[in-house]
């Protein structure tokens, strides 16, 4: 038997060109994909666009002397990398179900219509969601509670949905992205060398700027705003959210559960699981009559309860009230809701972990550091690294931990403190990434709030400012800090 090493082979680094051609030909499948398809191109279209670059690629590593076994390992690895995020996925599907189910959401939509005037309604939904996410360091859990009713309060005030995701996803990214219980927020200054107090005080120099900018935008839209909803048609819409369900505070004990839970640190898939469990409950106890007329008419309450239930669990709700644009409000969720934003992320995770496996990631990212001789310069190929990152890897934490790992050395180098590379791996690799359909951010917001991020995008205000303010800051030299000072 021998004992002989097999000889390694080594692949030689892509060129410009090998790197540029998967990325070009993914941006030209993607906008074909919306040209034909529109709305409807996260729903298979996209992910065959993805998975045909990512094929583009595969054929240049082979090309360039790569190993079929190394290059399906690195899509393993790339896959393993959103199994955190699908299992929350999943759990948030069931916690839409149930909570449609149990009254949570319907009652805060209702109390929400009473008290919510349309003329600022954009901006409260921006401030409520920024608590919310400050408080509990989520901002996808913000999206999927407090994200969903006002979504179907903006519906009922006859509000666009659009910039209601806007407003939702500036507030929950604001305060995510100054919250201390955030993963994000830990996890770029330990990338940069930077301590985390440290970091959120000198975010706030681009953030409270950004978010104050966005909340004037968003009081401007909502005074402009063309409202048809009249007084008697949203009492019309309460009467029949309270004929559907039993309105009732105790309805919001799951919502408080949650949050509490959240603000405890519990990790965000227990957490989402124990409030979905908890609405299948609160089903059981406050909403008999609607669960009873929910199951088949030939079974008994027990087994009502348990098939309603459960569905609602995995297949979400469907409720008729022969009013088309109620029974939207109300039918939704169910882990079989998330199969397909399960199905992008994994697609996108695998294309990125192609890229980065065969060196095109660093292609782009040496040749951006040689073009990069200001400090303006060097701050703007970072945030652009980011957002590339996000378009490439589709995942906002390889969109901290890939730039930080590339750029941080160069800055340490350049005398610039790691609290300039940290701010700017948030302003940038952080909030960019609920902005693109097919990040697992994006993805993950479509499916949640149902509006396609091409749609709010132009409304996600905090999200568009914050990147800008921070390479005006690296030009001018607002707020840089160097190692040797304290300025």
């Amino acid at each position: 038997m021998s004992n002989q090493v097999p000889e390694k082979r080594y692949a030689k680094e892509p060129s410009m060109l090998d790197a540029c051609i998967p990325v070009i030909s993914l941006v030209a499948l993607l906008a074909t994909a919306v040209i034909y398809f529109g709305n409807d191109s996260s729903y298979g279209p996209n992910q065959i666009g993805l998975l045909v670059a990512m094929g583009i690629a595969i054929v240049i590593g082979l090309k360039n002397g790569h190993q079929w076994r190394e290059i399906e390992k690195a899509i393993v690895n790339g896959i393993s990398l959103s199994l955190g995020a699908v299992l929350i996925l999943l759990a948030v599907g069931s916690l839409i179900g149930t909570w449609l189910l149990s009254g949570t959401v319907p009652t805060m939509i209702y109390y929400g219509l009473q008290i919510l005037s349309p003329s600022w309604f954009y901006a409260a939904a921006c401030i409520i969601c920024g608590i919310v996410a400050l408080s509990i360091g989520s901002s996808w859990t913000t999206a999927a509670t407090i994200g969903v009713a006002l979504i179907g309060i903006a519906q009922g005030l006859s509000l666009d949905p659009a910039i209601t995701a806007g407003a939702v996803i500036s507030g929950a990214y604001f305060g995510d992205k100054i919250s201390p219980l955030s993963e994000t927020t830990n996890l770029a200054p330990a990338v940069a060398g930077s301590e985390l107090f440290a970091h959120i005080r000198y975010m706030f120099w681009t953030t409270i700027p950004s978010i104050s900018t966005a909340l004037v935008l968003f009081l401007f839209l909502g005074f402009n705003a063309e409202v048809t909803a009249s007084s008697s048609t949203i009492s019309d819409l309460s009467a029949q959210l309270a004929q559907q369900f039993n309105i009732s505070l105790f309805n919001l004990i799951p919502l408080v559960v949650l949050l509490v839970l959240a603000v405890k640190k519990v990790p965000a898939f227990p957490a989402v699981a124990i409030g979905a469990l908890m609405g299948g409950l609160w089903a059981v106890l406050f909403q008999q009559e609607l669960i009873l007329r929910l199951a088949d008419d030939n079974i008994n309450t027990v087994t009502a309860n348990i098939k309603v239930v459960w569905t609602a669990l995995f297949d979400g709700v469907s409720i008729s009230t022969g009013n088309s644009e109620l029974d939207k409000l109300l039918s939704g969720g169910g882990m079989s809701k998330m199969l397909n934003t399960i199905w992008l992320i994994m697609c996108a995770l695998s294309f990125g972990a192609v890229l980065e496996h065969l060196g095109m990631l660093r292609k782009f990212v040496s040749a951006i550091l040689a073009a990069a001789k200001s400090t303006g310069s060097l701050i703007a190929s970072t945030v652009a690294t980011c957002i590339g990152t996000n378009l490439i890897t589709a995942d906002q934490y390889m969109a901290i931990v890939m730039p930080g790992r590339m750029y941080k050395e160069e800055y340490q180098r350049r005398g610039l403190h790691p609290l300039v590379l940290s701010r700017t791996l948030e302003d940038s690799g952080t909030i960019t990434s609920p902005l693109i359909p097919w990040n697992t951010c994006g993805a993950y917001m479509y499916s949640v709030l149902l509006v396609n991020p091409l749609d709010y995008i132009f409304y996600s205000f905090f999200n568009l400012i914050n990147p800008v303010l921070a390479v005006i800051y690296g030009f001018i030299g607002f707020k840089i800090k160097k190692i040797a000072t304290n300025a």
